[in-house]
């Protein structure tokens, strides 16, 4: 049989988030974790606060101002 019309609308809305999230930058802290976590156990990782002012300082044609 498939999945209930109901099932398919969730996953659908679920994948429309996670993409705007991703398009907007909301996931990069919590990916960034991940990865720290994953990659470098035990490590001290950055603030949000200090993760978004080295990002920008890496890049900066990525600030509009």
């Amino acid at each position: 049989m498939g999945r209930p019309p109901i099932r398919l609308a969730q996953a659908a809305v679920r994948q429309v988030r996670w993409y705007w999230a991703s398009l907007l930058g909301d996931n990069h802290y919590q990916r960034y974790l991940d990865y720290r976590r994953r990659a470098h156990p035990g490590e001290p990782v950055l603030s949000e606060r200090d993760y978004w002012r080295r990002r920008h300082d890496a890049d900066p044609g990525a600030r509009c101002c």
